[in-house]
């Protein structure tokens, strides 16, 4: 749970937030790294002050409230050794993470090791998380499937010193059909669970009340925008992203260091629950599961005329006795009707009334090619006012292997102050066709902007011998040289672009000669025609050899690509020259 600490505090709270400032001054002055300001604070190494800005959006928990419990200041002993990864510390209670909890960190480091090699997330960095989010989901208080017994909230995100998210799921995920609430063991809010949500333990939902789903997802996230976690920019800006907050990123950086020095498993259920939150808070506030019973009614209720302690007959305690029965009560008074409630604040997402692309062309890129034009969309009012401050999301749907920047296929994206935003830049993959941009408001019913895009395979315009050797051969024999071309688009290296070679009747006519030289299949029958054909990495392609039949002559073979580069290179055939007078020969003197 993230709160944004020192503005995001409950109104009435001076006692808390003071001593709350001084467990972050604290919490700052053991960031490892820290170094002072010119004004003698603290600050994490890598880190400047002021906090800049989140990523356009907002970030993974709305800035909710968090555990602020710093690590103990002597670390877990022994440390495991360099590059292990083994949990072997018994030292401090703190150094205890609940046994299916941390198996879940590490299968998501596992997985992200896979998927994204170049992000290098540490499984502790999830530890870390996980400990000021959820005290590791309350001390590892999950089933045999990870997960959480009853739904880990935040407090609703009313603006009532916090952020104002209006509903996103309709309760979905919080049972708030009113505000969004930061949910599970990683306090994801519903609208990044909708994008960011994985499924971690393979059942086939993400379910952010899950300690592997929701461990997977914030890896996921921790890793977008092609941050380098083993850096410090790339850490600190992941961090960030999470809670923007320095606070937050120099009590995350302590726990950190404290199991990256030693951690050990201990069994679900009984691990330490921090005391301390930074809205002043003592625990998060649980609530069932959809899934979980109601509450039983009181087994027992009064009967209406029965006292509490039965009658004697006399009518004394409002028993069922024969004496003089009760008076008739009087009637209570009408309570009065109680007020009704202010409307909450009109946000800048309830003055849009519809979103207008802007500055987007013709969406089109070769197959591995960054998309050169941008999506953009401006909120606007009825009347064509720009709205500040309003979260768009843009998603890629389509069956092409297109993402944004990054890897994701969902970004949110905060309109600035002309009310434009501005989706990462796309980059096509491998699949060539058709997908969509879908431009939304996040938390509002407004019709959605959509934007084509297209996927072109790779192409080259020029192609070229790497070699100008005469291929020649003699009837029935191999040629000595294989057939070597390169392909490059405007000057560039093109690679994996398809090709075609076929060995052609004439310069005149292309269809497939059947005689003179060929190729061979895997059985040596004769092949005058190679599909599925793809230049390397280096633009360059190398035919497989080629054999002689008995006709001699001159043939041509015929190389095509996509985007309509063409080379034919001549083959001769012909049979040995014998017409040199042989030597003469000696004869004994």
């Amino acid at each position: 749970m993230a709160a944004h600490f020192g503005r995001r505090l409950r109104k009435g709270a001076a006692t808390t937030a003071v001593a709350a400032a001084a467990v972050a001054a604290l919490s700052a002055s053991q960031a490892p790294g820290a170094a002072g300001d010119d004004h003698g604070r603290q600050a994490a190494a890598g880190a400047t002050a002021p906090v800049p800005d989140g990523p356009a959006g907002g970030n993974a928990t709305g800035n909710s409230p968090y555990f602020t419990d710093l690590p103990p200041l002597k670390s877990p002993n022994p440390s495991p050794s360099s590059g292990s990864g083994t949990p072997v510390a018994r030292g401090e209670a703190e150094a205890g993470i609940p046994a299916t909890v941390l198996d879940a960190y590490k299968k998501a480091e596992a997985e992200l090791r896979s998927s994204k090699p170049g992000c290098n997330l540490p499984w502790q960095l999830l530890a870390a998380i996980g400990k000021v989010e959820s005290g590791h989901a309350r001390g590892g208080r999950v089933d045999a499937d990870g997960t959480t017994v009853g739904r880990i909230l935040g407090p609703q995100l009313d603006g009532n010193g916090f952020a104002l998210i209006p509903d996103t799921d309709h309760g979905a995920y919080d049972g708030n059909s009113t505000y969004d609430q930061a949910v599970g063991p990683m306090q994801f809010i519903p609208s990044t669970w909708a994008w960011a949500g994985r499924d971690g333990n393979g059942d086939g939902e993400k379910d952010p009340n899950n300690v592997y789903d929701a461990a997977l997802a914030a890896g996921h996230y921790l890793c977008r925008n092609d941050w380098d976690l083993s850096t410090d920019s790339g850490l600190h800006s992941a961090i960030l992203s999470y809670n923007n907050s320095q606070d937050y990123l120099n009590l995350v950086l302590n726990w950190l260091e404290y199991y990256r020095k030693g951690s050990h498993s201990i069994p679900d259920g009984t691990g330490r629950v921090p005391e301390h939150r930074s809205d002043g808070g003592s625990h998060h506030t649980t609530s069932p599961k959809p899934s979980d019973p109601p509450s039983k009614p009181d087994p027992k209720p009064h009967k209406p005329g029965g006292g509490d302690h039965g009658g004697n007959g006399n009518g004394d305690n409002g028993g069922g006795g024969t004496g003089t029965p009760d008076p008739k009560p009087p009637t209570p008074p009408v309570p009065p009707t109680p007020p009704v409630p202010p409307a909450p604040p009109q946000t800048p997402t309830d003055l849009v009334d519809h979103l207008q692309g802007v500055g987007t062309g013709k969406l089109t890129a070769a197959a591995g090619d960054a998309f050169a034009e941008p999506v953009g969309v401006r909120a606007e009012t009825k009347v064509g006012k720009s709205v500040a401050k309003v979260r768009i999301r843009f998603t890629v749907t389509g069956d092409t292997d297109a993402t944004f920047a990054g890897g994701e296929t969902v970004a949110t994206v905060a309109t600035d102050a002309k009310g434009l935003a501005v989706a990462p830049a796309l980059q096509a993959g491998e699949k060539t066709g058709d997908f969509k941009v879908t431009a939304a408001v996040v938390g509002r019913s407004v019709k959605g902007v959509d934007f084509t895009a297209t996927v072109t395979a790779r192409a080259a315009d020029t192609l070229v011998r790497t070699s100008d050797t005469p291929l020649t051969c003699t009837p029935g024999g191999e040629f000595a040289d294989q057939v070597q071309v390169k392909a490059t688009y405007k000057g560039a290296v093109a690679g994996k672009v398809a090709a075609t070679a076929t060995l052609i009747k004439s310069a005149t006519d292309a269809t497939e000669n059947d005689k003179g030289p060929s190729f061979k299949d895997a059985d040596g029958k004769p092949v005058r025609t190679l599909t599925g054909l793809q230049t390397d990495d280096k633009g360059l392609l190398t035919l497989p050899k080629l054999y002689a039949d008995d006709t001699t002559g001159t043939f041509l073979l015929r190389i095509t690509t996509t985007g309509g580069a063409t080379l034919t290179v001549e083959l001769k055939v012909a049979a040995a020259d014998t017409s040199a007078s042989p030597a003469p020969s000696e004869t004994a003197s």
